[in-house]
Order: structure tokens, then sequence, then C-alpha cells
């Protein structure tokens, strides 16, 4: 068995905005929309968004992205208006950046559906 390709999930209620965000906004190649889902390439990784009638989002990050300047990325989303979230006690700077102890940096920030995606630079070892 081969299990080197995964294939990440996601829903929405607004497929709409849904395609909107994650092709203009965030750049990922729109495939299809196969009536079922949004599918979408993020790099290698096949992006499925499903279709719902109702969504509920995760709480936590369902969904991230490594980036080699986390500055510049946050600074690209948020010309296109992306709002960073701001968590109490994660030490953010003004832009929404964690830094953890060990160097690693992370910023969040949500799509037209709620869902919980991130940006992160991991410090190398």
């Amino acid at each position: 068995m081969n299990l080197n390709q995964p294939v990440t999930f996601l829903l929405t209620a607004q497929p709409d905005q849904a395609t909107a965000f994650y092709r203009d906004i965030l750049g990922l190649t729109f495939l299809r929309d196969d009536g079922f889902a949004l599918v979408f390439t993020t790099g290698p990784i096949l992006l499925r968004i499903g279709k719902v009638q109702a969504h509920s989002p995760a709480l936590h990050t369902v969904l991230g992205w490594e980036v080699p300047d986390i500055t510049t990325a946050v600074a690209e989303l948020a010309a296109k208006n992306i709002a960073f979230e701001q968590y109490p006690g994660m030490g953010q700077d003004p832009s929404g950046i964690a830094t953890f102890p060990n160097g690693d940096k992370v910023a969040w920030f949500k799509d037209p559906d709620g869902n919980v995606l991130s940006l992160s630079q991991h410090a190398t070892q």
C-alpha cells in the first residue's frame, strides 16, 4: 500500500465565497466543482472542500501552510483584507504572529466559513 499522496478536506456552506477565497486570495489552483466539492491543489496536495447546507467550524486549526517568511506572507494576506486572529495569552505581535520559545512562528486566520487556517515558519534546528 502506498499512502504517500494525502488529500485534505474542509467544508463550506458558501461555495461561491470559498472559491473566491481559496482561488483569488490564497492563490490555490482551482481544478473543478464536481457537484459535491470544490477541488483545488495546494502544492502537490489535493484539497476537497465539501459543499454542505450548514457548517459549524472547528475551534482549532484545520489547515495550514509552511512559509519561508511569515512576516511577508502575513503582510501579503493583510493587504488582501485578511484579518489575523488574536488569541489571549499567545503573545502575538500586532500583525497576529505568535513566536514560541523554540523560535517557531504561527499566525491564524479564517476562511469565509470560519475554518481556522494558519501560516507557520518553523525555526531551523
